[in-house]
C-alpha cells in the first residue's frame, strides 16, 4: 500500500506542508526518522467578499439600468429574475424614449390612456430610422422634411416658405404626415396635406437612407408654389399628381475646430417670393454650398486658399478693380487646372476638385484667423443687385469661388463670385459680379441629424448631386 509523502523526500511528516506524493513501501522506510525541515506554513489572507451586481441596491440598478441604450434592455432581462422585474421600472423607459426619441409626454397623461413608457419604447423603436431631416424630392422642387416625435405621435413637419420670413428668423414648418401610436393596435400613418383638408390613410416604406409614402387620390402639387420660378426666368406650371413621394436621409455637415465658420443650414432669399435653404460643409482647400430646397441646380464652391484682400473696404468701391482681381485668378485657375490634368491624366485625384473629408482641418484661413480679423466697411458694388438690403456694414474676409454646373457627369466650374465672410452666422456672395445674396444661419435646432461616419456624410452629398444630374 503505497503512503503519501512530501516531494522534499522526508517523508510524510504531520508537520509539513509540502506538495505530496506517492512513495513505494520501500521508500518509505528510508525516509523513516529523517525529519522534515519545510515549516509549517500559516493560512494567508482571507479573500475579498464576492460582489456581484445581483448585490446592488435596486435603486443603484435603476440608475445604472437607464443609462444604457434601449438595445440592450431585453437581453439584460434575460440575465435573472430580478433583473427582469427592475426593468418593468417606467423611469428607465422614460428616460431612454427621452435621450433616444425626444418624448416629453409626462406620466400622468400615459396613464390616462393606460400606455407605460415601455409600451411607448416599443411602438417607437420600429421608427427610429425615420426621425431627422430628410430632403423631399418631387422632380423640379425640392423641400425639408423634419420628422420628430411629438406627444404620441410622429410628425413629418415640411418647410413652408413665408414671405413674411425674415433671411434672420426661423424656419416655418407645416405638418405633412402624421404616425399615431395606439396602445392595442398598429400604429396609423395619416396624411395631412392635398386637396382632402382631413388626415386620411398613406402608405409609408421605410428604408436605410430613404422612404416613400403614397396616397391614392391625392393632388399634393397643390401645397407647392402654382408659380415655380428658376434661375433662367422660366415659369414652371406645377400640374402633376404626387401619389408618390420620395424622402432621401438629409445630415448635417461635421465641423473641426479650425473651420473658418461653424457649418450648417443657411437661408437666403433667392427670389422675392421665397427663402431658400442652403448647407455650408468644409473640406480642406475648399468649402461647398449646396442647394437644399427650391428649383436651382447649382452648387458654390469656395476656394479658401485664394483670398481676396479687403484693402479696409476700398475693394467694394472700386468695382473695375475688384473685377479686374476676379479675372486674374479665374485665368490661373484654368492654367493649373490644365497643369494638373496633363499630369494626372484622368486619375481619381481629379474627383471632387480634390477634397478633404469633412471635419479634417481646413487648409487656409481658420477660424481663429476669421476671429481676429478686424472688420472693414462693407457696401455693394457699384450696379450689383440685392434683394436683401439688410445686410451687415461690415465684413471680415473676402474669397473666390465658382460655380459647379451639375448637368454632366462631374461637376464642372461655372461663373466666377466672391464669397464675402460677415461673422459667424452670416455671409455672402457676389454672384458673376452682377447679384448679391446674403445667406443667414438658420436658429432652428434639429435631432437625429449627425452623420454615422465622414463617408455616410459624403455618399449624402453625392446623392444631392446625382439628382439634380439625373
Amino acid at each position: 500500500m503505497e503512503e503519501r509523502a512530501c516531494l522534499c523526500g522526508l517523508g510524510s511528516s504531520p508537520g509539513c506542508r509540502c506538495r505530496q506524493k506517492s512513495q513505494r513501501p520501500a521508500e518509505t522506510a528510508v525516509a523513516k526518522g529523517k525529519r522534515c525541515h519545510h515549516k509549517r506554513q500559516r493560512p494567508g489572507p482571507m479573500p475579498p467578499p464576492h460582489c456581484s451586481l445581483q448585490d446592488l441596491p435596486v435603486e443603484v440598478l435603476v440608475e445604472i439600468f437607464a443609462l444604457l441604450p434601449g438595445t440592450d434592455l431585453p437581453s439584460l432581462a434575460q440575465a435573472c429574475t430580478r433583473f427582469h422585474h427592475i426593468l418593468h421600472t417606467d423611469s428607465i423607459w422614460r428616460r431612454r424614449c427621452r435621450e433616444e426619441f425626444g418624448v416629453r409626454e409626462n406620466l400622468q397623461n400615459l396613464e390616462m390612456i393606460g400606455m407605460s413608457y415601455r409600451e411607448v419604447y416599443a411602438k417607437l423603436f420600429p421608427y427610429r430610422n425615420l426621425l431627422g431631416l430628410w430632403q423631399l424630392d418631387t422632380e423640379h422642387y425640392r423641400t425639408l422634411v423634419n420628422v420628430l416625435v411629438d406627444g404620441l405621435c410622429i410628425t413629418g413637419w415640411k418647410y413652408r416658405p413665408s414671405l413674411n420670413t425674415h433671411v434672420s428668423g426661423p424656419i416655418h414648418f407645416k405638418p405633412s404626415f402624421r404616425i399615431r401610436l395606439r396602445k392595442r393596435k398598429s400604429a396609423k400613418v395619416e396624411c395631412m396635406e392635398g386637396l382632402d383638408s382631413r388626415p386620411h390613410n398613406r402608405h409609408m416604406q421605410i428604408g436605410k437612407d430613404r422612404f416613400t409614402t403614397q396616397c391614392k387620390n391625392t393632388y399634393h402639387g397643390r401645397d407647392l408654389p402654382r408659380r415655380l420660378r428658376e434661375e433662367r426666368g422660366r415659369v414652371l406650371e406645377d400640374r402633376q399628381r404626387y401619389n408618390w413621394l420620395t424622402y432621401r436621409r438629409l445630415y448635417l455637415p461635421p465641423s473641426h475646430p479650425d473651420d473658418l465658420i461653424r457649418p450648417g443650414l443657411f437661408q437666403y432669399y433667392y427670389d422675392t417670393f421665397h427663402l431658400k435653404i442652403s448647407m455650408l460643409s468644409f473640406h480642406g482647400k475648399y468649402a461647398r454650398v449646396t442647394k437644399i430646397t427650391g428649383v436651382s441646380k447649382k452648387t458654390l464652391e469656395i476656394h479658401l486658399m485664394r483670398r481676396i484682400q479687403l484693402r479696409d473696404g476700398e475693394i467694394f468701391g472700386n468695382f473695375n478693380e475688384l473685377s479686374r482681381l476676379v479675372q486674374e485668378i479665374d485665368e490661373q485657375v484654368i492654367r493649373e487646372q490644365q497643369q494638373q490634368q496633363q499630369q494626372e491624366d484622368g486619375t481619381e485625384e481629379s474627383e471632387g476638385h480634390g477634397w478633404q473629408s469633412p471635419a479634417q482641418p481646413s487648409v487656409g484661413e481658420s477660424g481663429a484667423a476669421a476671429s481676429e480679423e478686424q472688420p472693414v466697411p462693407f457696401v455693394l458694388p457699384m450696379g450689383v443687385r440685392s434683394i436683401d438690403h439688410n445686410y451687415p456694414a461690415t465684413c471680415r474676409m473676402c474669397f473666390y469661388g465658382v460655380t459647379l454646373l451639375p448637368y454632366l457627369a462631374s461637376p464642372t466650374p461655372g461663373a466666377s463670385l466672391v464669397f464675402i465672410l460677415f461673422d459667424e452666422n452670416h455671409f455672402g456672395f457676389i454672384w458673376e459680379l452682377k447679384y448679391f445674396f446674403l445667406y443667414s444661419r438658420v436658429q432652428n435646432t434639429f435631432q437625429n441629424v449627425e452623420a454615422p461616419s465622414l463617408q455616410a456624410f459624403l455618399d449624402m452629398l453625392k446623392n444631392i448631386l446625382s439628382s439634380l444630374t439625373s
